[in-house]
């Protein structure tokens, strides 16, 4: 049985790529296709792997830096993708990849991250953080996305079998959709623990986000601000220079950082903050196994499974004050949290649970909603 995977666009290291990463493991022989990729990211993340590109990689790499500019021509060429010789398709999706043409007898097995947000929920978001002028952000809301949004349906309907990332992308892909999808959560990526380490004061909040307007990261730096706490954020992305232009000094931008270095800064901070509606939020599985509590909005993946004053806080408004709240509330309570507790919640996403779940799913090429 011949299995092949496609991805969206292999241009930067996220959840979603930690995905990717487990399912090749998975499937050692199986080739990558994808629309664009980063060659460092292939030589880093993806060593060793077949890694082929669709008909834009031929373009120059500084027009491939800047792909959202290629969005009209992505439909078109992800459906020039050939995987006709494959009996397996696994799509990792968030957009484009669940678009791609099997052949007439093999199983197309989509797993969801989230349908396209960019071009429903969030789609103010995504213009706002490609700082598009005005008559390119018209262009974009009154004729590309109604074009974009006819594909994304009719592609959904090359699906054979949908797999959700949580309860959330479930409800989202039976409305947008109307197709039913079973749930197998994210693996959780085991980073260097730090067994032996000695453990340090933790010292400061943490958030471990790409850096987008849909992500409210914005919000957090207003709280903190105001508290005059300490905040490190890791990670890049659009809104990395305007969130810099308004953070006070206690608040630390540390860009892209190595695996190791991630995990130190899980173990060492009081908690991690998560703003937004994540559809999952693997990095709040990140740092439960670290024994490091979560403050999180209370929607989306994060709410399926995280347990108020078990594994950390919630807040209810998306405002300065609702984050400072929790933000207090964290440091009145954080000496009841059971670290070693934390880390038990957090194995029970381990990679091991994923493959197994996924193993069965396409032993039985069995679907839920054809």
């Amino acid at each position: 049985m011949r299995v092949v995977l496609v991805h969206d666009f292999l241009t930067q290291f996220g959840g979603a790529e930690r995905v990717l990463q487990a399912l090749a493991s998975l499937f050692p022989d199986a080739p990558i296709y994808t629309l664009v990729y980063d060659e460092e990211i292939v030589r880093k993340h993806f060593p060793g792997k077949e890694v082929r590109g669709s008909f834009l990689q031929s373009l120059p790499a500084r027009v491939r830096a800047r792909h959202r500019l290629l969005l009209p021509l992505y439909p078109y060429a992800v459906g020039r993708l050939d995987v006709r010789d494959f009996d397996i398709v696994i799509s990792s999706s968030s957009a484009f990849a669940k678009g791609v043409k099997r052949g007439p007898h093999a199983m197309h097995i989509c797993y969801c991250h989230a349908p396209a947000r960019f071009l429903w929920e969030e789609q103010e978001h995504y213009l706002a953080d490609n700082h598009y002028g005005k008559f390119v952000r018209s262009l974009i809301r009154y004729a590309l996305t109604p074009l974009l949004r006819r594909w994304d349906i009719a592609s959904a309907r090359r699906v054979d079998v949908w797999v959700a990332n949580s309860a959330t992308t479930q409800r989202r892909i039976r409305t947008r959709y109307e197709k039913n999808a079973v749930v197998i959560y994210p693996p959780l990526t085991q980073l260097n623990d730090g067994e032996g380490r000695v453990e340090r004061p933790r010292e400061y909040f943490l958030i471990v986000s790409r850096l987008a307007a849909y992500k409210k990261i914005d919000v957090v730096i207003d709280a903190f601000t105001a508290l005059g706490l300490p905040l490190v954020i890791v990670g890049e992305g659009p809104e990395r220079k305007r969130l810099e232009g308004v953070a006070r000094p206690n608040i630390t931008f540390t860009g892209f950082v190595t695996d190791e270095k991630l995990a130190e800064h899980y173990r060492n901070a009081v908690a991690l903050i998560v703003a937004c509606e994540e559809d999952f939020g693997i990095s709040a599985i990140e740092a439960l196994s670290f024994g490091t509590t979560v403050l999180a909005y209370r929607k989306g993946g994060v709410a399926e499974w995280m347990e108020e004053g078990v594994t950390g806080e919630f807040f209810d408004t998306q405002t300065s004050a609702g984050v400072r709240d929790g933000v207090r509330r964290i440091l009145h309570t954080s000496a009841r949290y059971d670290r070693a507790r934390l880390r038990e919640i957090a194995h029970r996403f381990d990679e091991s649970e994923f493959r197994a779940a996924m193993l069965r799913l396409v032993s039985s090429r069995e679907g839920v909603d054809k």
